[in-house]
């Protein structure tokens, strides 16, 4: 089943970008890691243009952030005051991430930073996943035992102006949180992608965050760098379709909340070499489609004359001559859906409780 995205000017198979995003999503819930670094390669791979590509995957990932922060905000395992200083260091990365955006599309370079991003952070991280995830298997089938060290210290925990924060009982300097907010917020604005591969590990090894507040805060602050990078590009380069993104989102909600579910249930240690091989897999198809794939010229889909529907051409124009409510109005759609996602969640979550409780 066809349909014409307005914005992005191509034609998209609804079942394959909702199938897609469903699986990424389960993906994400089960391994707790952001989808947009799989989702957003795979959009592109379907024919979207990566600047496209980049910007709705934004928005997506901002409704999934949306449920799962709402999620732990019900539990109370979320650290706001850590949150808060990572989005000030995100906002001046999402600014700078934009700026680089802009400059390396202006020169018409955009789509092959995007793909060499892509191709050598997948690799990266693809390659790190799998032998983690071969030497734990390893371990296990030995029965072999390490104990970590939580926390180093680097020069960064040297930095002046310590704050102490309550929630996660630390007393640390704010620029800790700033600049690792800035990385990510630079990252997420080129890349699309929420940057939790990125913002997880270094709660955990740098700003030494206590296990159990780490994927609600890390969510916490997805949701604010991910509605900046949406309105901006919504606002520069008018690139968001609502269309697109109502795809995305409901395939990812229902994956994140299945894939949260999944992982209650088995072990995902011997699942996550899986998906280091997928990734992987995905980096090396960028790579091919990069530099080794002939370049042709490709006709664009919409050439001008093809009449629109109501609701498509609605979109265009408001796209067009209001660029930045369309990108609060694509914000609070997003936001919407994930607060709503949350609440079902728990809601049937409390039904299964009241009527399902186990045989004594």
């Amino acid at each position: 089943m066809e349909v014409f995205l307005p914005i992005a000017e191509v034609s998209v198979n609804i079942i394959t970008i909702f199938s897609l995003s469903t699986i990424v999503g389960i993906l994400s819930g089960l391994f707790g890691v952001g989808g947009g670094f799989l989702m957003t390669p795979f959009l592109i791979f379907l024919g979207i243009p990566p600047a496209y590509a980049v910007a709705n995957e934004a928005n997506n990932i901002l409704a999934t952030s949306v449920s799962g922060s709402t999620t732990h905000w019900l539990k109370n395992t979320l650290d706001y005051k850590m949150g808060i200083m990572i989005v000030i260091g995100g906002s001046i990365g999402t600014i700078l991430g934009i700026l680089t955006f802009t400059y390396f599309k202006s020169i018409g370079k955009i789509d092959i930073v995007i793909s060499l991003a892509y191709m050598y952070i997948l690799a990266i991280i693809g390659t790190a996943m799998l032998v983690e995830g071969v030497a734990e298997i390893d371990r296990a089938r030995k029965k072999i035992f390490l104990k970590k060290k939580l926390h180093s210290h680097y020069w960064i925990h040297g930095l002046p102006l310590r704050m102490r924060f309550k929630k996660s009982k630390l007393y640390e300097s704010i620029f800790t949180p700033i600049i690792i907010g800035l990385l990510v917020g630079f990252i997420a604005a080129i890349m699309g992608i929420g940057g939790a591969f990125i913002l997880v590990p270094a709660m955990i090894y740098i700003i030494g965050m206590p296990t159990k507040l780490i994927p609600g805060t890390s969510l916490f602050v997805t949701i604010f760098i991910s509605a900046i990078v949406t309105i901006l590009h919504a606002f520069n380069y008018g690139s968001i379709d609502l269309i697109l993104v109502s795809m995305l989102i409901l395939g990812s909600i229902i994956g994140v909340q299945c894939g949260q579910k999944i992982g209650e249930f088995i072990d995902s240690t011997e699942l996550k070499t899986l998906l280091a091989i997928l990734l992987l897999g995905v980096g090396i198809a960028i790579a091919y489609d990069t530099f080794f794939v002939p370049d042709l010229i490709k006709e664009a889909d919409f050439n001008g004359t093809r009449t629109l529907g109501p609701f498509s051409s609605f979109i265009k124009e408001l796209s067009k001559d209001f660029p930045i409510q369309y990108g609060i109005i694509s914000i609070i759609f997003a936001i919407v859906l994930g607060v709503a996602a949350a609440f079902i969640r728990k809601f049937f979550s409390g039904l299964r409780k009241k009527y399902l409780k186990p045989a004594k």
